[in-house]
């Protein structure tokens, strides 16, 4: 493995502490708050989490509540983040603090928590408790490819390894939580997959790929799935203020327990009316488009049950079903 360039560290935090977005995880280090943040903000637009998280720390102020909390409280905070699974993890891993006494102040301990990967485990570790361990995501994997003006295929493990080794060779280990942040900003908000801000890059000098004029051929992925398109319909079935729903199966693995409206299939005798529109939904390589349609239907036995459109928002809601409600205003 050819030796990192300069570390830019020095340049990189002062851009950082000169300016960068107000998040409310950014004002802390307990080791909850920030755990929190980072599961959330998997998969997840920043804007998108900030009231999530605002609601979630409200209801659950420490891991002690969290861990006491049921699912379906959970679930119903959760509904709307999509990739369920984190929320039962998060449950799962407060329980497990719990028991033993505390949270885990190593990186090794954090790692074995259900839901906690390096990424996750190297944020909390470096930012609540000043461990010099590198985050490595997707926005990282960019940077060091154009600082590095490095053409490897990201999509491979042993690239993406070799990447881990650059930022950790750069990481300032007296402040790695501000590295951290400060890198992920900079991928975030300067160094975009498409159109990256060059000119206002604190790191532009030391940029390879800029010097080299391949800064928009890098990151090079060269494995990508093709995108799975499914079409369907959900069905807005009304008795007065009530609205229908269908419960997801008990053994329905990352979505058991969510409350999601019919299709079709569920209901063989709809006659539909009204079309509110269509919505959109993607999850990994999914992509899903759903037209929104008012029905009415003898409801049959089985996992149906009928709700106040009022308590609509106290329930955990699938994505789907909660784009759907609100494209048809019902909530």
């Amino acid at each position: 493995m050819r030796k990192p360039r300069k570390a830019p560290a020095p340049n990189l935090l002062q851009w950082y502490a000169a300016g960068h977005r107000d998040l409310p995880w950014r004002h802390t280090s307990d080791p909850y708050s920030v755990w929190i943040s980072e599961i959330m903000l998997q998969q997840t637009r920043a804007q998108a989490v900030i009231p999530y998280y605002a609601r979630f720390l409200r209801r659950f102020p420490t891991v002690e509540s969290l861990a006491a909390a049921e699912e379906e409280q959970v679930l119903t905070l959760w509904s709307g983040l999509g990739y369920y699974s984190r929320a039962r993890n998060l449950r799962r891993a407060a329980q497990q603090i719990v028991a033993r006494s505390g949270f885990p102040r190593d990186f090794e301990s954090l790692r074995a928590l259900p839901g906690i990967g390096d990424y996750t485990a190297a944020a909390i570790a470096s930012i609540a408790f000043g461990l010099p361990h590198v985050v490595v995501d997707g926005n990282v994997l960019r940077v060091v490819a154009r600082m590095e003006n490095d053409a490897a295929d990201i999509g491979s493990a042993r690239t993406r390894e070799r990447f881990r080794a650059v930022a950790q060779h750069w990481l300032d280990k007296r402040n790695a939580g501000a590295f951290n942040q400060a890198i992920m900003e900079l991928g975030a908000t300067v160094c975009l997959p498409r159109n990256p801000r060059c000119p206002v890059c604190p790191l532009a000098a030391q940029c390879q790929a800029l010097q080299a004029g391949t800064v928009a051929q890098l990151p090079v992925k060269l494995r990508r799935t093709e995108p799975v398109k499914i079409e369907g319909i959900l069905l807005i079935v009304r008795k007065g203020a009530r609205v229908l729903l269908r419960q997801r199966e008990p053994d329905a693995r990352r979505m058991a327990g969510f409350w999601d409206l019919p299709a079709p299939a569920d209901l063989p005798s709809a006659r539909t009316g009204q079309r509110f529109g269509e919505i959109r939904h993607t999850i990994t390589h999914h992509r899903y488009t759903l037209q929104v349609v008012a029905a009415t239907a003898q409801v049959p036995r089985g996992p149906f049950a009928w709700f106040d459109a009022e308590k609509l928002c106290d329930l955990p809601l699938s994505t789907t079903a909660r784009k759907a409600l609100k494209l048809a205003t019902v909530l």
